[in-house]
Formats: structure tokens, sequence, C-alpha cells
């Protein structure tokens, strides 16, 4: 491989190595554009066969974007991956409540984690339609508990928790919830695998397909 290829231009041959190797797949247009990029951030083909995709998880997430409605995450590391220039488009706040220090005092008085506060405290503001997790199970728990119990109603969650404690639980758990509330759009995957890095590579494959709309 040349070294002097453009950023684009290895991206483009890594995108034609991924459908190589990777063979026929069941993934419609709009599903499969996450799941490549999220391969392509983790050179994990895995994702091809763990990723869970609702049939409007992407067109509703546009219609978010499109509404203005704001973006929440559970980490500054996914705020970091995101293309903050499409985002801008759509005049969607991009916000990450884990280092708020208000979070953080309720949190310790209240012996929770910080990542519990952070979603009560996204989910409070109206404004916030789609949630970005790629690294607690405890803010996804959270996130589905006030579904459950408090009405909340995201436009889109991206889970995609990382980690040996929870991590698995949770996504199986928002599986479960959307068996009560059909109408649920989200991306996640089966499995203790996911991450920030993952995460943002899914927000920002829906970001190009919503500049495109």
């Amino acid at each position: 491989m040349s070294v002097h290829l453009r950023p684009e231009e290895i991206e483009a041959e890594s995108f034609r190595i991924i459908e190589q190797e990777l063979g026929p797949h069941s993934w419609n247009a709009q599903q499969w554009p996450l799941v490549r990029r999220a391969i392509h951030t983790s050179a994990d083909f895995d994702y091809a066969r763990s990723m869970v995709i609702t049939d409007h998880a992407v067109s509703g997430a546009i219609e978010a974007l499109k509404a203005g409605l704001g973006v929440v995450t559970d980490t500054t590391m996914i705020i970091s991956g995101m293309n903050k220039e499409r985002l801008n488009r759509f005049g969607a706040q991009l916000s990450c409540f884990v280092a708020d220090p208000q979070v953080a005092k309720e949190a310790k008085e209240q012996g929770v984690t910080r990542s519990i506060l952070a979603m009560r405290k996204a989910a409070r503001d109206a404004a916030n339609g789609i949630f970005v997790i790629g690294n607690a199970p405890t803010a996804l728990f959270e996130l589905i508990r006030l579904i459950r119990e408090e009405g909340v109603r995201p436009r889109l969650i991206v889970a995609l928790p990382v980690g040996f404690v929870g991590a698995a639980e949770s996504k199986d758990a928002l599986r479960e919830l959307a068996l009560e509330y059909p109408e649920l759009q989200f991306v996640t995957n089966i499995g203790r695998k996911g991450g920030s890095n993952v995460a943002a590579a899914v927000m920002n494959a829906i970001l190009i397909q919503a500049v495109g709309a």
C-alpha cells in the first residue's frame, strides 16, 4: 500500500476490503453503513453478526436531527469522535453530563455512578432526542428504567457499552424492553463488545446519511 494515499482513499480501500472479506450480508441500505463503520473502526467482523438495528432506527435518527433534537453521550470520547461539522448543520446540541459538578455531587451523595445521574439530567430535557452509550452499562440500565417508569421516549438509542460487568446484560435488557415498547428505535449489539469509538462511528454513519437525506 502506498503511504501517500489520502485519508479518503484509505477509507475507501478499507471499505472495499471489508465488503470483499465479509461477502454477502442481509443488512439493508440504511443499516449497512452503520455496521461497516463499526467494523472499520474496530477491525472486528463480529459486528456484522452481532449488531441489532431496528427497522426505523436510521430514519428516526435523521428525523430527530432535522428537528434539532440534542444528542447526549455517556463519555466525552464519543463527542471527540463525532463529526461536528455534520452535526452543526442541524443545530443539534451535543452533551455529556458525566463530568458535570452537580451530577458528581449528587452521585456521591446517593452512592450511585455519575453515569446514572447523567442520564437522569439528560432525560429531564425534552430537547434531547438521541442517547449514545458507549461505555457504561449503568447508563443504559438507567435509561431503560427511565423509559419504563418515567415515560422517557428517546427517538434513538445507540447502546454499545463495553466490558465484562453488565455490558452484555444491559443490551439484553434493551432488546427485552423493545418487546414492551415496539416503537423504540435503537442500535445495539449482542455481547460484551462495544466502546465509545464504535458508538461514535455509528453516529457518524447516521450523520452522513442525514446530511444526504
